[in-house]
């Protein structure tokens, strides 16, 4: 079933309609409220009440934006609303990355690393470009559609996502140097 279809019968009141719109975005609401807010326990928290809000303003809803974008601005008003009720940032919690059906160790080894490296440098970024890095490249939305998540004129999505590339790059070699720890 196509997602515009699931979101009419579940607007229309179809219960089982919105089980399985909930069920198909839960994933990408989850990864975005973490790479957002960097850790586990916060990032569930996030999701569950960006969730319940989606089933409560599922109605309001008009196809004018995509769904995605739509969930997307939620989640990242939700974050938003977390980061100001915590007044500071939130440290990444280290966690090991899954590789299924890798028979190298070593590669394995290095993989974890390095996505470690990268959401420790994304948690470190300030919350406007950790917020444009996670829709940009987790999310993979377009510029045009992180403009309209975040409600930013696109000049600015592109100016954040430009100064958190170096930002980013400049985190990223500390790290391979050992400088940062």
């Amino acid at each position: 079933m196509h997602e515009a279809e699931l979101i009419r019968m579940a607007q229309s009141g179809d219960h089982d309609a919105l089980v399985e719109l909930l069920r198909s975005i839960e994933t990408s609401v989850y990864r975005s409220a973490y790479y957002i807010l960097g850790n586990e326990q916060d990032a569930l928290d996030a999701s569950q009440e960006v969730l319940i809000r989606i089933y409560r303003k599922l109605d309001t809803y008009q196809e004018k934006a995509k769904f995605s974008t739509w969930v997307q601005r939620i989640v990242s008003n939700v974050c938003m609303d977390k980061f100001r009720a915590k007044k500071e940032t939130v440290s990444i919690d280290e966690h090991e990355l899954i590789i299924p059906d890798r028979n190298n160790v070593e590669e394995e080894i290095l993989l974890t690393g390095l996505s470690n490296d990268i959401q420790e440098a994304i948690g470190r970024l300030p919350k406007q470009y950790r917020m444009v890095v996670v829709l940009r490249y987790i999310e993979d939305l377009s510029y045009q559609e992180i403009a309209e998540a975040l409600d930013l004129p696109l000049n600015t999505v592109k100016s954040y996502l430009f100064r958190a590339r170096q930002q980013l790059q400049e985190l990223l070699y500390d790290y391979q140097k050992g400088g940062i720890g």
